[in-house]
């Protein structure tokens, strides 16, 4: 018994080890090989010091690597999740990363499970913006964020009965899932800007400030040639029903709106890569179709091989001044050729110079490698989105399918300077991957993210009025200096104001919007939008254990997002409150 138990350790240890430093990495291992035994006293894990996190009755899991772990958080088969020390059943663990953890698969699958694969799910981890004094510190900058993927993700998580790890939470990504009643932009300019504020509803002392961008949305039908490639992983961690047969299902979707003057092809990669479809028209489609039917999976996963290839076909028809775009497939999980994060980001960055643009669309729990995705997006100057179903695929591909594929600005930045007359303090919420030194705002060198026709881009600040205690504000005030304001802070009756950098899609230079907030002198209420964008952020606040969450609950999101409802056309916003609902009764299991 002792051998096999070391040889299990052993095992353990080889499928927990970490792949990229920083990043957090979720193991998976079968219940044979953690479950011990708790009548033996002297298991070969207490022999080697390794600490036990469950403490409630139940057969004990052990993680080699807890004491490396600041935060050694697990979840049962129920979903809850808790800390070190017994509060809450232990059914995954912490790796050497110490990071937070993915659940176990949502439902059974067809072919092996995750745990019995051994697989991962892999997320970064990154702290919460802090707050800020705007005596030292008066410009925010960040590059604007699109993607979608965490709230989509974070949505199978609570559809499983599973609260999501809290590195798979990103607000932003959160904010953007959803549409707000933005008025288009006018007088010829590609994007029109908005701001509101009224009182946090998590903190009533604060302010929150909602920034709500908008690209112009012209009809698809208007949209220069595509030339587009899909790039399918087509190993074997591919084969379960909610990974290919849904990639499948989602590109057939896309090419029931295609043209006859686009031209798609397709690239397959597992342990080689492959061109399985040559540049076809839009109006083949029987031929396309036939393409995306006989692709099947198996094999290892060379995801550098097949991304060289796919950019080579890209270029080979590039079509100037029209769409060119590769869509990569995949769950993210490459073990092949170039399968770090930084090489593949490293190639990504390079062949976005040829003007190709990437799309990255992720399938599948378990071994999903998050982190992965979200650096080859940013990298391949593109957006990411997590399809966990036939839904979610039409709703990228269909009904915002201009926003995924036809870029209209590049390297899109918003800066935010606060008048110290009104702010004492602020935090952006959420943006955390996005976060940009000031001096980047003018730097056209500085890669950003990229907008598509008729996106969208909301950011909360919550802001500490002039006035009020900073107690609550971590860093100290400089002490051998002070910015010097270019207009006296008493004169200017703003608030703020928000500065706004792009560049066309196939620019170098940027432009540049400056667009002021002055408060209106009363309160007229909250827009409907505005409420709910609270609600979402406070959801995302919830599910990350926030620091700054002060009295947001549960109970008041829901309430929150249920008058901010509106139209809701697409019953998204109606989706949510069932989402939070249900999320609040896991929590409570806790």
């Amino acid at each position: 018994m002792l051998v096999l138990a070391a040889a299990t350790w052993f095992t353990f240890r080889e499928k927990a080890k970490p792949r990229e430093e920083g990043g957090c990495i979720v193991p998976i291992a079968s219940m044979q090989e953690r479950r011990l035994d708790m009548e033996r006293p002297r298991d070969i894990f207490e022999r080697k010091g390794i600490p036990r996190v469950d403490t409630m009755g139940d057969p004990a899991i052990y993680f080699p690597d807890a004491e490396e772990s600041d935060h050694n958080e697990a979840y049962d088969a129920g979903g809850t999740r808790g800390r070190q020390g017994g509060q809450g059943r232990a059914f995954l663990g912490v790796a050497a990363g110490g990071g937070q953890l993915a659940a176990p698969p949502a439902a059974p699958v067809e072919g092996p499970s995750a745990t019995e694969q051994g697989t991962a799910e892999q997320y970064a981890h990154r702290e919460e913006n802090d707050f800020h004094r705007v005596a030292d510190d008066p410009l925010s900058t960040f590059s604007v964020d699109v993607d979608t993927s965490s709230y989509s993700n974070t949505r199978r998580f609570i559809a499983s009965s599973q609260l999501p790890p809290r590195d798979a939470v990103r607000i932003e990504e959160m904010l953007n899932y959803f549409k707000y009643d933005y008025a288009p932009p006018a007088d010829g300019k590609p994007f029109s800007v908005h701001v509101e504020s009224h009182a946090a509803p998590w903190a009533p002392k604060h302010r929150l400030v909602r920034i709500g961008l908008r690209g112009n949305d012209p009809e698809f039908a208007k949209a220069p040639p595509a030339n587009l490639v899909f790039l399918v992983d087509v190993s074997g961690s591919m084969s379960e029903a909610n990974k290919l047969p849904l990639v499948q299902d989602s590109l057939r979707l896309l090419v029931s709106r295609m043209r006859e003057q686009d031209r798609i092809s397709m690239v397959v990669y597992a342990g080689s890569a492959g061109l399985v479809l040559p540049p076809t028209s839009g109006a083949h489609r029987k031929e396309i179709e036939a393409a995306i039917n006989n692709l099947a999976a198996g094999g290892s996963t060379n995801g550098g091989q097949g991304i060289q290839l796919a950019y080579q076909v890209a270029q080979d028809n590039f079509i100037k001044d029209g769409i060119n775009r590769v869509l990569l497939c995949t769950d993210g999980d490459f073990n092949l050729g170039i399968s770090s994060a930084s090489g593949l980001s490293s190639l990504i960055e390079a062949k976005r110079q040829s003007g190709v643009f990437l799309s990255v669309l992720g399938f599948g729990m378990g071994n999903y490698a998050d982190s992965h995705m979200q650096q080859l997006a940013d990298k391949g100057n593109g957006n990411a989105a997590y399809i966990d179903s036939i839904g979610e695929a039409r709703k990228v591909l269909v009904e915002q399918m201009t926003g995924t594929l036809w870029t209209i600005a590049k390297d899109v930045k918003i800066q935010v300077e606060f008048n110290p007359a009104f702010v004492a303090g602020y935090r952006l919420v959420g943006y955390e991957k996005r976060m940009l030194a000031a001096r980047d705002f003018n730097d056209d060198k500085k890669d950003a993210g990229e907008i598509g026709a008729g996106h969208q881009v909301t950011a909360l600040y919550e802001i500490v009025p002039a006035g009020q205690d900073l107690d609550s504000i971590s860093i100290d005030p400089l002490k051998y200096q002070k910015p010097q304001a270019q207009v006296p802070a008493a004169a200017s009756p703003e608030m703020l104001t928000v500065k706004l950098r792009f560049k066309a899609p196939a620019g170098d230079v940027s432009e540049k919007i400056e667009v002021p907030f002055t408060p209106p002198a009363t309160d007229a209420g909250a827009s409907p939008d505005f409420d709910f964008a609270a609600a979402v952020a406070m959801f995302g606040m919830m599910l990350r254990e926030s620091e700054h969450k002060e009295r947001a609950n549960w109970g008041l999101a829901i309430e929150l997002a249920k008058g901010g409802l509106g139209s809701d056309p697409t019953g998204t916003r109606k989706e949510f409150v069932e989402l939070a609902q249900r999320a609040q009764a896991l929590a409570t299991k806790q």
